[in-house]
C-alpha cells in the first residue's frame, strides 16, 4: 500500500488546477476548453501537447506521452510518486496524510517538516547578516567580491549568508519563532548538551566567523550549510583549522544522498547536456556563473552510489572534472568504478597531462570558453584510466603492462553489459598495443577467479511484462467501462476473464475494471489511482480519459467487441476439432462422438447473436 492516503491524493487533484503545474515548465496558450503548448517531453516545432484543466489530464499526440498532475511532477522532476505528492502538497498548500503504519510516523513527519521550515528560516538570518552594513557582513562581502573574486548577484542566486564571529542571534532568532526543543536540538546547528535545559546561553552555535552556504536537496529545500573558515572565525572554534564543515547529518541530511547545486542542475541536463561533477561547492558555483549550468558537487566527501543513482535520474551522461593534481586523479580512479557500476556514461576533463586544472580558477580566468576545449579533449573511461595507470606504454615493459591490465580488468568488470566490456576492451588494446586476443583471454581468467568488482548476477527470469497498446477489442471495451460507466455491469456478466489478452496493458486493466464492477465495488472513472498500479497503466488511462469518444450506440459497439472476443477464444478450438474428426487416431484415445458434441456447442456459441443492454 502506498504511503500516502488516497484520500489524500484525490483531495490534490481537486485543489490543484494542472494548468498551474504544467505552465512552470510549458508555456500555455488557450486553445477553446484546452490549453495547448510545446511538448515538454519530447523535441517538436508545432505544438501537439494539450491539457485539459477540467477533467486533470495531459496528452501529447506527437510522443502519446498522457497523464495527470501527479504523474506530470514525477515525469518533469524525476520524483518518485511520494516525493511528487509532497512536492505538489508543499508548493500549493495541501496538507499530506499518511496511511497508519505507513511511511514516517505522525511525529517523525511533522519534526521534519518542522526542521525545513528552521533551515529555511536559519538561511534568512544568515543571509541578512551577510547583507547588512557592519563587521560581520562588511568583511564577508569583500571576502567574497575580493578574495573569492564572485559578483554579488551570484551570492543573491545562491543565499549565501554570514555568520558572526560571536553570534547569538541565530539561537535567538529560532527561539522566538517558537521552533519546538527537538527541532533546535536535532537542527545540526547549536551544540546542546543533553542534560542542558534549553534556553538560549544552552544554544551554542556550530558556526562563527564562516561563509555560510546553503545546502538544498533535490527538490531545492535548505536541509544543511557548509561553511568556510574566513580570518574572523574565532580561535576557541573546535574546527578552526578546518576550511570547510558542513552541518552534521539530521533527520533531513545524509551527506552521502545529496549533491551541490542538482536543484538548479537538473533542469538543465539531458541528452547532449551532461552533468559535470566537480570537487567543491565554490567550483560548482563558479561553473553557474559562467553559463555552465549542470554542474554538481559532492558534500565534502567521498562520491557515494546514493549519489550517482540520483545523477542517472535525469540523465546517464556525465564529466568528471576534478583538480588535475594526484588528489584528484586518486579521486577519479575510485569515481570511475562506481560509475560503471551505476550505468552512467563517464568522460574526465582536463586531467591528462594537466598540471593545474582547478575549475574555479580555470573559469575565472578564461570563461566558459574553456569548457569547449575541455570537451574537445576530453577523455572516455578507458583512456583515461590506461593513461592514469600507464602514462607511458611504448617504453612499459610487458610486466608493467600485465600489473596495469589487472586494475584496468576491475574497471571493466564493473560495467553493467557485455557489449560494453567488449567494447572496453578494444579500446585498452589500442592504447596499450596489446593483441586483443590476448587481452580477452587474460581477462576471462580474470573473471574466472573472481574480480573483485564483478558484474551483478543475473536475477532469475521474470514474466514479460504486458505488451504496449495498439488497436484491440480489450482496448476498446476498457474505453467503454471508462465513458460509459453504466455498461461496466453486463460487460462484467457477459465477458468470461479467460477470453482477455493479458499480455496487453489494455487487458490488463480491462481485467481488473470489470473485477469491480462484478463486485459492485467500482469507483468511479476519477478516482482509478487504486486501480493503475504501473506506468504504463496509468498513460493508458490517462489517455484514454482526455477525449471524450463520440459514439452513439455504445452497447452495440461492446457486443461488437464481445464477438470478436468469443471468436478470438472459440475459434482455434474449433479448428482443431475439425482437423482432429478429419484425421482420426486410433492411438489417441479420444472419443469422436466427443469432439462432435463439443463442436456444435462451440458452433452454437458463435453462432449466438449478442446483445448487451445496461445493468441498471
Amino acid at each position: 500500500m502506498p504511503a500516502i492516503k488516497p484520500s489524500c491524493v484525490r483531495d490534490l487533484k481537486n485543489r490543484v488546477n494542472l494548468s498551474d503545474v504544467v505552465s512552470r515548465v510549458a508555456t500555455l496558450k488557450k486553445v477553446g476548453a484546452r490549453w495547448r503548448a510545446l511538448c515538454p517531453f519530447h523535441g517538436e516545432k508545432t505544438p501537439s501537447f494539450y491539457v485539459d484543466a477540467d477533467k486533470g489530464f495531459y496528452k501529447c499526440f506527437g510522443c502519446g506521452k498522457a497523464g495527470d498532475i501527479i504523474s506530470f511532477v514525477r515525469e518533469t522532476e524525476q520524483l518518485t510518486f511520494t516525493e511528487a505528492v509532497e512536492a505538489l502538497g508543499q508548493r500549493f498548500g495541501v496538507p499530506i496524510e499518511y496511511e497508519a503504519g505507513a511511511g514516517p510516523s505522525r511525529e517523525e513527519r511533522s519534526l521534519r517538516q518542522e526542521l525545513f521550515d528552521l533551515h529555511e528560516a536559519a538561511a534568512e538570518f544568515f543571509r541578512e547578516m551577510f547583507l547588512t552594513p557592519g563587521v560581520t557582513g562588511d568583511f564577508m562581502r569583500a571576502y567574497w567580491v575580493e578574495k573569492r573574486r564572485f559578483p554579488l548577484e551570484l551570492a543573491d542566486e545562491f543565499k549565501i549568508g554570514a555568520a558572526a564571529p560571536d553570534d547569538t542571534g541565530l539561537g535567538a532568532r529560532l527561539l522566538k519563532k517558537k521552533f519546538s526543543e527537538d527541532a533546535l536540538r536535532q537542527s545540526g546547528l547549536f551544540f546542546v548538551r543533553d542534560t542542558a535545559v534549553l534556553t538560549l546561553t544552552a544554544l551554542r552555535p556550530r558556526f562563527r566567523g564562516r561563509l555560510m552556504i546553503p545546502i538544498r536537496d533535490h527538490q531545492g529545500r535548505v536541509v544543511a550549510f557548509t561553511a568556510r573558515q574566513t580570518d574572523l572565525t574565532p580561535a576557541d572554534d573546535p574546527a578552526r583549522e578546518a576550511k570547510y564543515i558542513n552541518s552534521p547529518e539530521t533527520p533531513i541530511f545524509t551527506k552521502g544522498n545529496l549533491l551541490f547545486n542538482l536543484d538548479r542542475a537538473r533542469s538543465h541536463a539531458g541528452e547532449g547536456k551532461p552533468f559535470v561533477m566537480v570537487e567543491g561547492q565554490l567550483d560548482a558555483m563558479r561553473c553557474w556563473h559562467v553559463g555552465l549550468k549542470t554542474a554538481v558537487a559532492p558534500q565534502g566527501t567521498a562520491i557515494t552510489d546514493s549519489q550517482l543513482a540520483l545523477l542517472r535520474r535525469y540523465t546517464p551522461q556525465v564529466e568528471c572534472f576534478f583538480d588535475g593534481d594526484s588528489a584528484g586523479q586518486k579521486a577519479a580512479l575510485r569515481f570511475l568504478p562506481m560509475a560503471l557500476r551505476a550505468g552512467l556514461e563517464i568522460k574526465f576533463l582536463g586531467l591528462a597531462g594537466a598540471e593545474k586544472t582547478d575549475p574555479d580558477v580555470l573559469f575565472l580566468e578564461r570563461g566558459l570558453a574553456a569548457y569547449a576545449e575541455l570537451q574537445r579533449d576530453s577523455l572516455n573511461a578507458m583512456a583515461f584510466a590506461c593513461r592514469a595507470l600507464l602514462p607511458s606504454p611504448a617504453t612499459a615493459s610487458s610486466e608493467e603492462k600485465a600489473r596495469a591490465t589487472q586494475t584496468i580488468f576491475e574497471l571493466v568488470a564493473a560495467a553493467e553489459s557485455e557489449v560494453a566490456r567488449a567494447g572496453f576492451l578494444s579500446e585498452i588494446t589500442d592504447y596499450l598495443r596489446l593483441p586483443l586476443s590476448a587481452l580477452q583471454k587474460d581477462f576471462e581468467t580474470f573473471r574466472r577467479r573472481g574480480a573483485r568488482l564483478a558484474a551483478p548476477a543475473a536475477t532469475p527470469e521474470a514474466s514479460p511484462p504486458p505488451a504496449a497498446d495498439g488497436p484491440s477489442s480489450e482496448h476498446d471495451l476498457l474505453l467503454l467501462c471508462l465513458h460509459f460507466e453504466h455498461l461496466g455491469k453486463s460487460l462484467a456478466q457477459a465477458l468470461p476473464p479467460e477470453w482477455i489478452d493479458t499480455t496487453r496493458v489494455a487487458g490488463v486493466l480491462l481485467r481488473r475494471c470489470l473485477a469491480e464492477f462484478a463486485q459492485d465495488t467500482w469507483p468511479g472513472r476519477d478516482h482509478l489511482d487504486e486501480l493503475l498500479e504501473t506506468p504504463e497503466q496509468k498513460t493508458l488511462a490517462a489517455s484514454l480519459l482526455f477525449d471524450n469518444p463520440t459514439i452513439d450506440t455504445p452497447a452495440k459497439v461492446a457486443a461488437e467487441g464481445l464477438r470478436q472476443l468469443r471468436a478470438r477464444a472459440l475459434e482455434p478450438e474449433l479448428r482443431k476439432i475439425e482437423l482432429a474428426l478429419t484425421s482420426p487416431s486410433t492411438e489417441s484415445g479420444i472419443d469422436p462422438f466427443s469432439l462432435i458434441k463439443r463442436r456444435s456447442e462451440l458452433q452454437r456459441q458463435l453462432r449466438q447473436p449478442i446483445e448487451l443492454a445496461a445493468v441498471v
